[in-house]
């Protein structure tokens, strides 16, 4: 392909936010306080759905499977993200370059899915609430989840040996904060079409088809609790539901806008803010949405930090 040696081995620069010192300073306090509340509440929620008997249930293990995707989301982009932050030194290797894009596509591209599995379970608990342990059995449970990381592996062992396969021509400045795809292909030297055309149709089966799905579950969702003629029980439809929607909306709103448009249109310095925003806030505010309406999440931490051992009722 003509393409040099030197196009591949060498590190790269991530500028990030290097042409605004002052605002490195506040990012940096800013990132590590939501880094630490990431940390926090989605660790707490991955304990409590193991150690608590009464989280043992659908729900809770999908909820747990997010807060793991989080966790693990946010930790690969975070510490490089700090240190590139706090001093002059912008550079990451190569193969930590490869290795930050691999692990944060499959992490992305699970969730993307996985938010998609959880609407059915709340469309399963909300409209078939009688059938609800019987459909949503612990080995349909696990299948889904599988499912979703298949997905994002798949989409992740696509696009990443694409992307950094691109020639750049000597060029080795990301104008980002982190190895992105988007960020990745704009600084390649050749022409970008099919890569980009792979990327948007890879894009619309992981992110406009999970949102339809899960745009359906909550219609049906809608239908069933307009039905519903206890305010009580629109009430709990609504808690168990409004979480998730909350979720979903937050993500998909900034992923889809950052993956679904050409790369010759890509905004650098609006895609690092939207960045910031689904890979650092999201992830933090996660906890503290499920968990400020969730009455049974409360009662656990309460057992747990009372030193009390949850139990199934029977």
């Amino acid at each position: 392909m003509g393409r040099d040696n030197d196009s591949y081995q060498q590190a790269f620069i991530l500028l990030g936010f290097s042409d605004r010192p002052r605002l490195e300073i506040i990012l940096f306090a800013f990132i590590l306080f939501f880094y630490i509340l990431t940390l926090a509440g989605n660790t707490a929620i991955i304990l409590l759905s193991i150690i608590d008997a009464r989280l043992h249930t659908p729900m809770y293990f999908f909820l747990g499977n997010l807060s793991f995707l989080d966790l693990c989301f946010t930790t690969s982009i975070v510490p490089q993200l700090l240190w590139n932050l706090w001093g002059p030194d912008k550079t990451i290797s190569y193969h930590g370059c490869v290795a930050q894009l691999y692990i944060y596509m499959v992490l992305g591209s699970t969730e993307c899915v996985l938010l998609a599995v959880m609407s059915y379970d709340r469309y399963v608990a909300v409209c078939q609430p009688l059938h609800y342990t019987v459909v949503m059995h612990p080995r349909l449970c696990l299948q889904l989840v599988t499912v979703s990381w298949f997905f994002g592996f798949l989409n992740s062992f696509v696009m990443c040996p694409q992307t950094m396969q691109l020639s750049r021509c000597g060029r080795h400045t990301v104008d980002h904060f982190l190895c992105e795809m988007p960020a990745l292909i704009a600084m390649s030297c050749e022409d970008t079409m099919l890569v980009e055309a792979f990327a948007f149709a890879l894009g619309v089966a992981l992110l406009l088809v999970p949102l339809s799905l899960i745009l359906i579950s909550y219609g049906m969702i809608a239908a069933a609790v307009v039905r519903i003629k206890s305010a009580a029980g629109c009430k709990k439809a609504f808690n168990t539901c409004s979480s998730h929607l909350t979720v979903v909306s937050l993500f998909y709103g900034t992923i889809i806008y950052m993956y679904l448009q050409p790369a010759n249109s890509y905004s650098q310095d609006q895609g690092k803010f939207l960045t910031l925003f689904y890979t650092i806030v999201t992830p933090s505010v996660n906890p503290l949405l499920y968990t400020l309406r969730n009455k049974d999440v409360k009662g656990a931490m309460k057992r747990l930090l009372k030193g009390e051992k949850g139990s199934k009722e029977t």
